[in-house]
């Protein structure tokens, strides 16, 4: 069907000369196409033309002005920025806050103060002092701040008057539009976004954004995202990888925000998908710690090329106090916990996690935040201008490479003298406790094999074999010791005695109850009673036996080590005096007397030099009694050989006698019978068996010094004594012998022969 057109229906009014809405329509049910709704019903009714008006009455909106005025008034307080942006100067001023380690520093400002104001009151010049006191607040300051610790870092990290990222942004970039939501209908205000220029170059900016005063940062949730900041975020990358624009992060949170709205909103997931993205970005990132970096919350946005951090910035998985919590069970314990984990920016740095460090002024960065601020800025240039020469493939490789090599090792490379000290040593692997005696009594004969060889080839017996094997012998017979404990039922006691000492050890006092000290005396009687019963009571004594040995070979081998390292320092010490200068002059001098007078041997010498001679003979003996006297040790004159060999004879002579007393019968019979009764009595004797042990012992003894009472050994050894005192008192016996203690104290050796030795 052919279509009909009709002529426009003219209207009057406002409206006239524009067509409506509804003639804007076609109907298609009347099979009629391009006519006017209107048009045609007045067609079909009939009806008359008339004129009327149709008024619209427009609502008031919020006018949006476009950020940046064509013509913007450069000399608006606070720039142009400033007056745009909805984050404004604060109205009020910044309470100043002081940490508990700047306390002293408050004190000496406190002075100046005080200082100032008595100047003003008195009108007296108090410059001097003034000067005098400022001095030294700055010297303070400066010390305090080149000597903090890792928590006092974490402290100004967290300062609430620290500057933020919008403070930063406001003063390196010269235009900055702040970019909002995630595109599904939210806004986090805790992550900021928008675009800036620096020195002419675009950049897409975001960042954790903190408050400034308590409602900030309620409404800034304490800078803590939730998945829309991210969310946010990770579409402003897309944007800007898409436009080219250099991506600039600022870091500075606690953490994700850890409520159950988020986790249910998918709070891992939007840091996850962030982290994926970062890596595939085809512009350069750089990352500015700023404050505090927490955990996977600082991580969402620091996959970058370059990571830097101001100087008192702190970044770390768990802040101190969650890592004291968990590993000390307190929180006290955070200064600990913040040195271990290594996370200021000079440690980071080291570990090569961080790639530089932001100057701070003394004070932290609140100290003076437009300065801080264009350290930020000069970094920011210097680094972008590396990575701007890199293309494309270069910069994704650069991004990977960095976080592929963090915690990285190296097989076969040297390790660090100072961390192998600290590192464990590998544990060889121990026999079970039980080992059977035969085992054991073959390692020990291979030990001692071992210390004998050593000793005729170096002197030196092998330590470590050695104590190895006692260690090895204190286990087993700790191990023999409870399986006798066991098969005498006597397991539960000492369980319940042990359970009972480790109360009394971890209370505060210290000192042993004595009812349980009376418990355990019972508890040892009973087993030393018991323990010959035992089926293992021979594999134990064995042991004991076998550690007994060892233990002494051990103390043999201290005691030689102790005589060897005595030895080296004496001659040492007696190097050193003989080459003095004083002495040695004088004796080349002595010498070169005695070579002018041509006399070849001691007798010829006149009376002048063989008194030089005694007098620089008592000079040396002099100076190296010094010497010994400094080390510990007192010199005696010794016996001469004749007086020792005489001292030697008189010695076997008593042996003699003394072998012959001991093997007359009576006295044999006395010793034998002494030997069954210890054995008989064993290690727990009772009143009976100790009196008879007693009255045996008395009787030996007895015997033994009837026999020594002899008038002719009493005779030998007066005049043997006499013999002995006239040789020391002689001036020939010139040369000393030393002996020391194992402590280091003075021991005078004297010969004393004694007729009344005992025997027990």
């Amino acid at each position: 069907m052919a279509s009909t057109s009709h002529p426009p229906v003219a209207f009057g009014g406002s409206l006239a000369s524009k067509t409506s809405a509804s003639d804007l329509l076609r109907s298609s049910r009347n099979g009629v196409c391009g006519v006017p709704l209107k048009s045609l019903s007045r067609a079909r009714l009939g009806s008359k033309k008339r004129d009327f008006a149709v008024s619209a009455k427009v609502r008031k909106v919020k006018k949006h002005e476009y950020p940046w005025p064509e013509d913007p008034d450069l000399n608006v307080k606070g720039g142009v920025l400033s007056h745009l942006s909805p984050f404004k100067p604060l109205k009020e001023k910044q309470k100043p806050v002081t940490l508990d380690f700047e306390k002293p520093l408050m004190d000496l400002q406190k002075k100046i103060i005080d200082v100032q104001k008595m100047a003003n009151e008195t009108g007296l010049d108090f410059s001097d002092q003034i000067i005098s006191l400022e001095n030294k607040y700055q010297q303070a300051l400066k010390d305090l701040y080149t000597h903090l610790t890792p928590i006092q870092r974490v402290n100004i990290a967290r300062h609430p008057n620290r500057p933020t990222f919008l403070d930063h942004i406001f003063n390196i970039t010269e235009k900055f539009v702040e970019l909002h939501g995630d595109r599904a209908g939210y806004d986090d205000p805790a992550i900021v976004t928008g675009l800036g220029t620096i020195n002419g170059r675009s950049y897409m900016f975001m960042g954790h954004q903190k408050g400034r005063n308590t409602k900030e940062n309620i409404q800034r949730n304490f800078g803590m995202p939730t998945p829309h900041g991210y969310r946010k975020a990770l579409r402003m990358m897309y944007y800007a990888d898409h436009h080219g624009f250099p991506i600039i992060t600022f870091i500075d949170t606690p953490g994700a925000y850890a409520d159950l709205k988020s986790e249910e909103l998918g709070q891992g997931e939007a840091i996850a998908h962030n982290l994926r993205t970062m890596f595939g970005l085809k512009v350069p990132i750089i990352s500015i710690v700023m404050g505090e970096g927490g955990s996977g919350g600082a991580l969402a946005i620091g996959c970058a090329n370059k990571l830097l951090m101001l100087e008192n910035a702190v970044f770390y998985v768990a802040s101190p106090e969650a890592c004291a919590a968990i590993l000390w069970k307190t929180a006290k314990a955070s200064p600990k916990a913040a040195e271990k984990l290594k996370i200021t920016a000079q440690e980071l740095c080291k570990l090569q996690i961080a790639d530089g460090s932001i100057p701070e002024p003394l004070g932290g960065a609140h100290a003076d935040p437009y300065w801080t601020s264009q350290q930020i800025k000069t970094a920011i240039e210097e680094s972008m201008d590396e990575l701007t020469k890199m293309d494309t493939q270069e910069l994704l490789r650069h991004r990977m490479l960095k976080f592929r090599k963090l915690g990285g090792f190296q097989e076969g490379v040297p390790i660090d003298p100072k961390r192998k000290v600290n590192m464990k040593k590998k544990e060889e692997p121990l026999l079970p406790p039980g080992t059977p005696d035969v085992e054991l009594m073959d390692e020990v004969e291979k030990l001692k094999q071992e210390i004998l060889k050593a000793k005729e080839s170096s002197g030196k017996i092998p330590e470590s074999g050695l104590n190895e094997m006692i260690e090895k012998l204190r286990r087993e017979i700790d191990y023999e010791f409870s399986e006798a404990a066991k098969a005498l039922g006597l397991e539960e006691k000492f369980v319940m005695v042990r359970e009972e000492f480790a109360k009394t050890r971890n209370s505060n006092d210290q000192s042993m109850h004595p009812a349980l000290k009376e418990k355990l005396d019972q508890l040892k009687d009973e087993f030393n009673r018991n323990m010959s019963a035992a089926p293992n009571y021979a594999s134990l004594k064995n042991k004991l036996e076998m550690l007994q040995e060892m233990s002494k070979a051990h103390k043999l081998s201290e005691k030689n080590s102790k005589v060897n390292k005595m030895k080296e320092e004496i001659n040492k010490r007696l190097k050193e005096t003989m080459n003095r200068p004083d002495l040695k002059e004088k004796i080349d001098k002595l010498k070169a007397e005695i070579e002018s007078t041509g006399v070849s041997t001691a007798m010829d010498l006149d009376q002048g030099l063989k008194e030089k001679i005694v007098q620089l003979k008592d000079e040396m003996e002099t100076e190296f009694a010094g010497v010994f006297e400094s080390l510990g040790l007192h010199v005696n004159p010794p016996s001469l050989p004749d007086a020792k060999r005489k001292i030697d004879e008189f010695n076997n002579e008593i042996t003699k006698v003394m072998e012959d007393v001991v093997s007359s019968t009576d006295l044999k019979n006395k010793i034998e019978l002494l030997k069954m009764e210890v054995a008989k009595a064993g290690k727990i004797a009772d009143a009976e068996s100790k009196a008879k042990i007693q009255a045996l012992e008395q009787q030996i003894k007895q015997s033994l010094a009837e026999a020594m009472s002899f008038p002719e050994l009493k005779e030998k050894h007066e005049k043997l004594k006499a013999e002995i005192v006239e040789t020391v008192e002689s001036p020939e016996g010139s040369n000393g012998s030393l002996l020391a203690d194992n402590d280091g104290s003075k021991t005078e050796v004297e010969v004393n022969v004694d007729a009344n030795r005992s025997f027990a």
